[in-house]
């Protein structure tokens, strides 16, 4: 563990919380895409089975099922108790769209060829794409909440520590995983037009 890696995750941890305290005060969803909720939901149910089988930390173990529980209840929030408010005339991105190649490029670009791997692999594609949903309903609305974009903000932040950690892992001990690394910068690619515009935006 290093200074990177623990910011990025209390930076993830800390947009997650944004968008739980924003739907559960105003008791509303809207402005929120729930394909995108939907797809991190998948993303770290597929990526943390081993939470069934392999002890790495506290830390750690803990992590998963914090990122597990908010990202199906934010789903819950969305989807059952507060589905009235939730916007899906504007959350219309074809999601197979994505789902489809991260599932060909999971089968074969993996680093072996077993159930769990590959599922750890979908995941990380999918991560990188999962956000497009919600920058495809901001982009259709024309606007962004305050809360929406300090939801991206903060996950921006979490994939740019990311690689900051990994850049360090590769100088300090010689780690590189060009899976999870390729993944991670075209997730922080995607961030790039909304950071400008969330920086320029009128306040």
């Amino acid at each position: 563990m290093n200074l990177f890696r623990l910011c990025g995750d209390l930076s993830h941890l800390v947009a997650i919380i944004i968008l739980l305290l924003k739907i559960w005060k105003t008791r509303s969803c809207a402005g929120i895409s729930g394909k995108s909720q939907a797809l991190f939901a998948m993303v770290f149910c597929t990526r943390y089975l081993d939470l069934f089988f392999s002890f790495i930390s506290l830390y750690n173990t803990s992590m998963k099922i914090i990122y597990i529980s908010c990202s199906i209840g934010t789903c819950y929030l969305i989807f059952m108790k507060f589905k009235p408010t939730y916007d899906s005339n504007h959350d219309t991105f074809r999601v197979e769209f994505l789902l489809g190649p991260c599932v060909i490029l999971a089968l074969v670009l993996n680093h072996s060829f077993t159930v769990t791997e590959i599922l750890w692999t979908f995941s990380i594609y999918l991560e990188a794409g999962a956000i497009l949903p919600q920058l495809f309903m901001m982009s259709k609305t024309g606007e962004a909440e305050t809360f929406a974009s300090h939801y991206l903000y903060m996950l921006g932040g979490y994939r740019g520590l990311y690689i900051l950690n990994w850049i360090y892992r590769y100088n300090i001990k010689g780690f590189f995983d060009p899976i999870a690394v390729v993944a991670g910068v075209v997730q922080t690619v995607l961030y790039i037009d909304f950071f400008y515009f969330y920086i320029t935006r009128p306040r």
